[in-house]
C-alpha cells in the first residue's frame, strides 16, 4: 500500500523559529510511517525554503535551540506545488508546524489554499484572528466569555494612558507568541522599557490587567467531523519566575504540568465547554490549545487560543490528549485525516 506524502514545514522568519523546529522534530518522530512518508521542509530565518534530511537535528541540545540550515537545497514553493531542482515533490498534505507571524497567522495558509493543498490546522481567517489577540478578545466577549481588561496601543501612539488599569499589568505584542516580548510590569517606571521591548516584536501591543489566577489549558481536536475537548491541565510555575515566560516555557525546566488540573469538576467541565465555544467562535479547524485563568473566586477568564500550539511529545497539547486517551501518533494521524477533508478552506473542497 502506498503512503501519503506529508510535508512537515518548520522554522520560519518569526521569533519562534527555533520552537517551530523543535515541534517539527516531534511530529517527524511521531508520524505513523505505515501510513505516511515525511518530507521535511525548512524555512530559514532569511525566508528561504529548503529541503532537510529526515535525520536533521531538531532537538534542544545542551541548551542550544535548533535552526534551519541556510545552505540546504532550495525548495521552490508556488501555487503549482513544491519543487526541488525542477522536480515536483508531489505533496499530498501539509503539516505546517509553524508558530507565530508568517506561519500561524493565515499567511502560509493562504498560499496553501491557492495551491489547493490540504493542510493541518485552521484556515486563513481563523489563523489571523487567533494570532492577533486584540481581535480575538472582542470575539470571545461577544460569545459570552470573560477576558482580561486592557487597552491596545501602536508604536505611533505618543501618549499611553492606563488610568483604568491598576498595576501590575502585562505588556505583550498583540501578534506574538511563546511569551517573546512579554513583560509583567509592577509600576509606571517599568512601563516604557517593557513597551520598547514589546515593540521589537510587533508595532501593536496590548496592555492588560494582570489576572491573579491559576493557568489552566485545554486542548481541542476536530476529528471525524466532531469537535472535542481534552481533560484540562494546569501549568505550575516555579516561584522564581514572575510568569510563564519564554525561559520558563522552554529553557529552564522550571515548570511542571498537572493533568488533570486540581480544580472542581464543575469548573473543569465549564472550561472544556468554553474551549470548544472559543474554537467555534473563531471558526478554527483541526486543533487548538485554549488557555484560561481560573481565579480564587472561581472566575474563568480566557487568555488566548493557539491554532498551532507547541507540538513535541512533551508539549501541553499532546500531553492533554494522551491523558484523554489519544496517544501522540494517533493524534497526528487524526489531524492529517481531518486536513484531507478540507474543513479549513473557504470552499471546503
Amino acid at each position: 500500500m502506498s503512503t501519503l506524502k506529508v510535508a512537515i514545514i518548520c522554522g520560519g522568519i518569526s521569533s519562534e523559529h527555533e520552537i517551530s523546529c523543535v515541534s517539527a522534530g516531534g511530529v517527524l518522530i511521531g508520524l505513523d510511517s505505515s501510513k505516511y512518508t515525511a518530507i521535511l521542509i525548512g524555512i530559514t530565518k532569511a525566508g528561504r525554503w529548503v529541503l532537510l534530511p529526515n535525520d536533521y537535528s531538531l532537538e534542544i541540545s545542551g541548551g542550544k535551540l535548533p535552526t534551519v540550515d541556510e545552505n540546504a537545497p532550495v525548495v521552490v514553493a508556488d501555487i503549482h506545488g513544491f519543487f526541488v531542482a525542477g522536480k515536483a515533490l508531489d505533496i499530498d498534505v501539509v503539516f505546517p508546524v509553524l508558530h507565530g507571524p508568517y506561519g500561524e497567522d493565515g499567511t502560509i495558509q493562504g498560499l496553501l489554499e491557492i495551491a489547493n493543498l490540504p493542510y493541518v490546522g485552521s484556515g486563513v481567517l481563523a489563523s489571523a484572528v487567533a494570532m492577533d489577540k486584540s481581535f480575538a478578545k472582542p470575539i470571545f466577549e461577544a460569545a459570552g466569555m470573560h477576558v482580561a481588561d486592557g487597552i491596545v496601543i501602536t508604536s505611533m501612539d505618543k501618549h499611553v494612558a492606563i488610568d483604568d488599569l491598576a498595576y501590575p499589568v502585562f505588556v505583550k505584542p498583540a501578534r506574538g507568541g511563546s511569551s517573546r516580548g512579554t513583560h509583567k510590569v509592577k509600576s509606571v517606571e517599568g512601563l516604557n522599557a517593557a513597551l520598547k521591548d514589546a515593540f521589537l516584536y510587533d508595532h501593536k501591543v496590548m496592555i492588560e490587567q494582570a489576572v491573579n489566577g491559576r493557568e489552566i489549558e485545554c486542548a481541542v481536536l476536530e476529528s471525524d467531523g466532531v469537535i472535542s475537548a481534552s481533560v484540562v491541565g494546569e501549568i505550575v510555575i516555579d516561584s522564581k519566575f514572575e510568569f510563564y515566560d519564554f525561559e520558563a516555557k522552554y529553557l529552564d525546566g522550571a515548570t511542571s504540568v498537572k493533568i488533570p488540573a486540581d480544580i472542581p469538576p464543575a469548573a473543569a467541565e465549564e472550561i472544556r465547554q468554553k474551549a470548544v465555544q472559543a474554537f467555534k467562535a473563531l471558526g478554527c479547524s483541526g486543533l487548538a490549545r485554549c488557555d484560561f485563568f481560573y481565579t480564587d473566586k472561581g472566575e474563568i477568564i480566557i487568555n488566548e487560543i493557539n491554532t498551532m500550539p507547541g507540538f513535541t511529545g512533551t508539549s501541553m497539547y499532546p500531553k492533554l490528549w494522551a491523558a484523554s486517551g489519544i496517544d501522540y501518533t494517533k493524534l497526528i494521524s487524526a489531524l492529517i485525516e481531518t486536513a484531507l477533508l478540507r474543513t479549513n478552506g473557504v470552499l471546503g473542497n
